[in-house]
C-alpha cells in the first residue's frame, strides 16, 4: 500500500553551499543503490513515494515542500548526467524543462543505448502520463513538473508535480513500467497528497470504465448532434432545462447531484469556445480508444470534461468523482540523515553529511572487489536495517 505526504508551497532557494552537499548525497546513495542492486532498482525505487520522500530527506531538502520533487529529481539528473557508469538517465523537469522532456528522451536513449522498441515506449509512456494526468484526471491540480528516469535496460518511472494555486499545494503522481494493459486504466504507482479533494473528474478509475467507452462513442459521432447534448448538459448545470432537452424525457439525475456539478463547473458555465473545432477535429480522427482520443492535438481538459458531463447528464452514465490520491502518513518516520534546508528536524549537519559520503563511498569501493565483498558489504546494510523500527 502507497502512501502521500502533504506538499505545500516554499519560498525560498536552497544555498549553494547546501545544494553541493545534497547533490554528494545523492551520488553516493545511488551509487550504493546501483552497485548492490543494479541501476533497474534504482529507477523503480523511484516510484515509491515512500523510498522518494526518504531519499529526498536524506539529502538535505525538506520534508513536506513541493521543491522535495522538483530539486531532487533536478539534483538526480546533474548525477546521471556526470556519472555514465551509474547507468540511469533523466529527461524533463520544472516548467520549461518539461517541454523539453522530448529532445532529452531522445539524448538519453543515445547516451544509454537503448533500442528503438525501447525509445517508442518511453516517448509513449511520456505522452500518455503527461496527458492523463492533465486531462483524464482532473483533481484540481495543474501539471508544471515532468520527468522520466529511465536505466540502460529501459526500466523507466515517471514522476510528475501539479499545483494547486489556490490551496497553495502541490501533490506528485508516480508511474513505472510496466504500463497496465490499459495503460490509462488506474495506471498510477501512487498520487502523493495530503489534501483530498471533494469533487474531481476521475477517467482512470475503473469505475468510469463505462463513461470512457461513452466519451469514444460520442467523439466518433457527428459533431453538431454532440455539440447540441453538451449545450444541453451545460445550461442542465445551471439550472435551465432546455425544451428540446431529452427529447422531452427527464434527466435520470437529482437536482442535488446538478449542484454538485454546478461547484465543479462554475469556473466553465458554458462550453468552451474552441469545443467545435475539436470536436471535427475528433470526428475526422475517429479515435478507437480514450488513449487515442487523448493524444489528439487539441483535446484538453475543457474537451473531455464536456463530454464527461454529456455521458453523466445525458445518458446516466457515472463517472467517478472520488480523490485517487491516498491517505497522509507520519513525515517523522522518513530518514533524515544530516538534518533539513529548512532546520528540521534540525539544521542540516556538514560533518554528519561529511561521515555519510565517507561510508557509502567505502561500501562502494568494498563491494567492487569481488563477490564475496559485496555479499559481506549486503550483509552488514542487513544488518542496519534490521535495528529500523517497522
Amino acid at each position: 500500500m502507497y502512501g502521500v505526504a502533504e506538499l505545500p508551497l516554499h519560498g525560498g532557494h536552497v544555498p549553494a553551499w547546501l545544494a553541493r552537499y545534497m547533490k554528494r548525497l545523492a551520488h553516493a546513495i545511488l551509487a550504493a543503490v546501483v552497485e548492490l542492486h543494479g541501476p533497474d532498482r534504482a529507477v523503480k525505487w523511484f516510484a515509491d513515494p515512500f523510498w522518494f520522500q526518504a531519499f529526498n530527506n536524506a539529502i538535505g531538502m525538506d520534508w513536506d515542500s513541493s521543491g522535495s520533487t522538483t530539486v531532487t529529481i533536478g539534483i538526480v539528473k546533474q548525477v546521471a548526467r556526470e556519472d555514465p557508469s551509474l547507468g540511469i538517465a533523466v529527461a524533463g523537469g520544472k516548467g520549461e524543462k518539461a517541454r523539453e522532456a522530448p529532445l532529452e528522451i531522445e539524448e538519453a536513449a543515445e547516451r544509454l543505448n537503448l533500442s528503438s522498441q525501447a525509445l517508442e515506449e518511453l516517448k509513449l509512456a511520456s505522452r500518455l502520463s503527461a496527458k492523463t494526468d492533465s486531462v483524464l484526471l482532473q483533481d484540481g491540480y495543474q501539471l508544471y513538473h515532468h520527468a522520466v528516469i529511465v536505466s540502460a535496460t529501459g526500466r523507466w518511472t515517471v514522476v510528475q508535480q501539479g499545483m494547486n494555486t489556490e490551496a497553495r499545494m502541490a501533490r506528485r503522481y508516480h508511474w513505472s513500467r510496466p504500463l497496465p494493459p490499459v495503460p490509462t486504466l488506474e495506471p498510477h504507482n501512487a498520487i502523493a497528497s495530503g489534501r483530498r479533494e471533494s469533487f474531481v473528474v476521475d477517467l482512470t478509475s475503473r469505475m468510469s470504465i463505462e463513461a470512457r467507452n461513452t466519451i469514444v462513442d460520442l467523439a466518433r459521432e457527428g459533431p453538431r448532434r454532440v455539440l447540441d447534448q453538451i449545450r444541453q448538459a451545460y445550461a442542465l448545470v445551471r439550472g435551465v432545462a432546455p425544451l428540446t432537452a431529452f427529447q422531452g424525457s427527464r434527466p435520470r439525475i437529482s437536482l442535488e447531484e446538478l449542484r454538485r456539478y454546478a461547484r465543479y463547473y462554475r469556473p466553465q458555465s458554458r462550453p468552451p469556445r474552441h469545443i467545435e473545432r475539436v470536436l471535427n477535429k475528433v470526428y475526422e480522427a475517429s479515435p478507437r480508444s480514450i488513449e487515442e482520443l487523448v493524444m489528439i492535438e487539441g483535446v484538453g481538459p475543457a474537451t473531455l470534461r464536456s463530454l464527461a458531463l454529456v455521458a453523466e447528464i445525458v445518458y446516466g452514465v457515472p463517472v467517478s468523482h472520488r480523490d485517487p490520491a491516498n491517505s497522509p502518513i507520519d513525515p517523522f518516520r522518513y530518514a533524515y540523515v544530516a538534518g533539513g534546508k529548512d532546520g528540521v528536524p534540525y539544521p542540516f549537519r556538514r560533518d554528519h553529511a561529511e561521515k555519510v559520503i565517507e561510508f557509502l563511498e567505502k561500501v562502494v569501493e568494498e563491494a567492487r572487489i569481488d563477490e564475496k565483498a559485496r555479499r559481506r558489504v549486503l550483509e552488514r546494510i542487513r544488518r542496519l536495517a534490521s535495528l529500523l523500527p517497522r
